[in-house]
This record gives structure tokens, sequence and C-alpha cells, in this order.
């Protein structure tokens, strides 16, 4: 789902007739850089203007009769400030919501309106490509896509989705910080991509969604035991991933809070993405417990630090927050943080906004 925090890109054209340069400054980190247009792109930047410069360059790229309703044409020499209110590095999306803002602030700014999905596979492939995180589709489809009061189930094979409703106006996502940063870059996600992968091969199929737990089974002679490990990680998320909206749906929280708990003992042993602080936030969190509000909870995002979702009765968040708060600084030190969250709308453009002025 999209998230009630915001990345926001205010952009302009440039008066200067020839000029040939996007300018951005980052509010979050302090920072100016800038993008010369026009010249032959190369992933060799570094930092958050990387991300910016991918969907800059594929944008160029699109031919116009890729665009609905338009004429090729190119992107004008802009000036852009940019602020957030995602944490970083918190495995919150805060990169994908970045490409999307850019991508879409540059649709504004051209005229040249994108389909959806091919604008949030374009976020991705700047981020493949000039990032170097093989990330999947999800963040940017939940970018491009979120709804208020409705979750997004994305089939990854087909690229076809569909909306569930949150229904509930009682229950919330709970986002807790661990403060554990990671950078996927430098992480393991890549590895427990490449190891996926080759499992697959040896598998002789296409797709994990062609194979089933009982298959793996059969196969575990020919695949290493971390292969087999990574394996069932994958084929067992698919099912709980269906049966989770199937849940949702019908607002049957018992089942969803199982299913969540049992999403992070699988990421936690299967795929080996959690850390310490990750398993604690999860057991302080199932020790709540759903008589005292607490349904479910697990990581989320590439892992390896980061944040944990729960889903939380509202009339018990407060001191949910403050619980599990307390509990997981007595036992690391650390000021964990939270926010909840219903489901929000994604990226979408704003213009001629009149600032809030005080009352006279």
């Amino acid at each position: 789902m999209a998230l009630e925090r915001y990345v926001v890109v205010a952009a302009a054209p440039r008066i200067a007739p020839a000029s040939r340069e996007v300018r951005v400054y980052s509010s979050t980190f302090d920072e100016s850089q800038s993008i010369e247009l026009g010249q032959a792109y190369r992933p060799a930047r570094s930092g958050w203007i990387s991300y910016i410069e991918g969907v800059v360059a594929l944008f160029s790229q699109v031919q116009g009769n890729q665009i609905k309703g338009c004429k090729a044409q190119t992107i004008p020499a802009f000036d852009a400030v940019i602020g957030s209110s995602i944490p970083v590095g918190a495995g919150l999306a805060s990169s994908a919501a970045l490409e999307v803002a850019t991508a879409t602030a540059i649709e504004a700014l051209t005229g040249r309106q994108l389909q959806p999905l091919q604008k949030a596979l374009l976020c991705q492939k700047a981020e493949h490509e000039f990032v170097g995180v093989p990330c999947g589709i999800m963040d940017q489809f939940s970018s491009v896509l979120g709804r208020a009061g409705e979750l997004v189930l994305i089939d990854c094979r087909t690229q076809e989705f569909d909306f569930v409703p949150f229904a509930d106006n009682e229950v919330s996502v709970l986002i807790t910080n661990s403060k554990v940063q990671r950078e996927l870059v430098d992480c393991q996600y890549a590895t427990r991509r490449e190891e996926c992968d080759s499992a697959l091969r040896k598998l002789a199929t296409q797709s994990w969604r062609d194979v089933t737990i009982d298959q793996l089974e059969n196969a575990g002679q020919i695949l290493t035991k971390t292969e087999f490990r990574r394996a069932g990680h994958v084929i067992s998320e698919t099912n709980r991933t269906v049966n989770m909206a199937n849940a949702l749906r019908n607002s049957d929280w018992e089942t969803a809070g199982r299913l969540m708990y049992e999403s992070h003992d699988s990421l936690r042993d299967d795929f080996e993405v959690s850390c310490r602080e990750l398993d604690l936030l999860v057991e302080i969190a199932k020790d709540i417990g759903s008589q005292k509000g607490l349904i479910g909870s697990r990581m989320t995002g590439g892992g390896f630090g980061g944040c944990t979702v729960s889903l939380v009765r509202n009339e018990f968040r407060d001191s949910i927050i403050e619980n599990l708060t307390n509990q997981y600084r007595k036992a690391t030190g650390i000021e964990a943080t939270c926010f909840s969250s219903r489901p929000s709308r994604g990226a979408h453009v704003l213009k001629n906004i009149e600032p809030k002025r005080p009352a006279v």
C-alpha cells in the first residue's frame, strides 16, 4: 500500500532559454546536484541523484508513440526542490517514491502522460541500471497505483493487479522503525536474488509461481541447502500473500495476524534477511497480543534492518506504541519511532497550490 508519508517534488521549467541542465536541491540531505540534459547518460554516479538521473535518462528515451496522446518532445531544463517525510534506509520504499515522484513531475513539465504500468516499470529500470539494485516491482507499483482505503494485490508475472479493500476503519498499520539502517546496494539483497535465480534454473522452470511445495520437496537433491530454504520462502510467501488478501477482504483479522507472524518466521529462518532488532520487535508485538489490540507483525522491506509493520486496533494504538518502544529501548538502548497509516493515494500532481497563511 501507499503510505500517508510523501516525497514531494516542487518543479518548474528554467527561464534561461539556452539552458540544458536540471538542477535539484534535496532538503533531506541539504545538498544540490545537477544533471546535464541531452548527454550520453552513464550510470556512474552514486547517492540520491542517481535515482533522479535514471528516471530522467529513461524518460527521455521514451518514444512519442508509446505515450498516450502525445508526440515526442525533449525534457525541458528545470529546477526542482525535493522534500520527504519518509525515513531513508528504513525499508519503506523511499527510493521508489523518489523515482515515481520524479517521473510524475516530468510528466507535468512535458505534458507527456505515461501509462501507469509503463511509469512503474520505467522507475524500476532506473533503479536496476542507475543504482544497481535488482529490485522487484512492488514498491514502484504501490507508489503509482495506490488508492486511499485500498491495498494493491500485484501479480508480478502477468503485471496484473487488483485492489483489496481495507474496510475496517478501526484498524491501522503501525510502522515501527528499528533505527537499524541498511543499504540495499551493499547488503545481501542481490545475493538473495542470485540464490533464487540459481535454484529456479536447476528446477528448469520460468517462474516460481509454477513450483509447488511438493515439487520442491522432490527436487531437494539438486538444490543446495541454502537454495532449498530460499525456494521454500518464495513459494510459501506467495501462498500467504493470496491468503492474506482474502483475509483482508473479509476482515478476518485472526487469520491476517497469523499469516504475518508466519511470514516473519520465514523471512527470518528461510530467507535470512531479518536481524536481531527486527526479531525483537516482532517478539514484543506477539507478547502484547491481539487481546491488547496488536493483531500481527512482520518485518518489511529488503531486510537487514529498517521497519516492522503491525496491524493494530486504533483504540489500543497509543498504549501499543508506548509498550513496544519502552521494551525495545530496555533491550537494545535504541529509541524506536512509530507512526500509523491507512492506505493512501499514490503519486499525483498538485498545481498552483497557495501556501497556508497564519490566521490574522
